[in-house]
């Protein structure tokens, strides 16, 4: 039995659930996301309790490794959804650099980052992007896509140990490596 899977997803009361052949759409304030289920998995909606179950389907056994897999990762991907449509998601980036820098220019981030041109990044509809100084919030309700263009921006230019530059996550500590040790006594 997978332990993720059994627990049911309770649903705050600002949220629409539709559990539709093949997937399960939740909307909320924030806008409305879609999962999509293998047919190992099923999904009911208790409107009365205010839950979501997701179980196997009928004629799987829960021996199978693979199914065990699906139902956990399906319950997790629905309660990942519901968090994102009520409160929604957030990645802090930190542009470390001397002359480095990123801004919003319409729908795209443009980052300077001590290449010859400058990077443009186009935006995905469903996220927001702020620019203060040398941080850039990445806001939306997919986790995915969130945490997706924050490592496209990271990919860009990686902080390197020995100086720190580079485009980082607010909370990640970057190891320092001393440089070459000059003149022996």
């Amino acid at each position: 039995m997978s332990r993720i899977g059994r627990k049911s997803i309770p649903v705050p009361a600002n949220v629409k659930v539709a559990v539709k052949p093949g997937e399960v759409a939740v909307s909320g304030p924030l806008g409305t996301l879609t999962t999509k289920l293998k047919p190992e998995v099923r999904v009911s909606h208790d409107e009365a309790k205010k839950e979501i179950a997701v179980s196997l389907a009928p004629g799987v056994t829960a021996e199978s490794r693979l199914a065990r897999a699906l139902w956990g990762t399906t319950r997790a991907l629905i309660a990942s959804n519901i968090k994102g449509v009520t409160a929604g998601y957030s990645k802090e980036m930190e542009v470390v650099g001397v002359g480095w820098t990123a801004a919003v220019q319409g729908a795209n981030l443009k980052m300077t980052l001590g290449f010859a041109n400058s990077i443009v990044m186009p935006i995905p509809k469903g996220l927001k992007v702020n620019v203060e100084k040398q941080i850039v919030k990445v806001e939306g309700p997919d986790k995915q896509m969130v945490g997706h263009f924050a490592a496209e921006m990271r990919s860009h230019r990686k902080p390197e140990p020995y100086n720190g530059k580079g485009v980082k996550y607010r909370q990640e500590v970057i190891k320092r490596k001393s440089g070459k040790a000059f003149g022996t006594a």
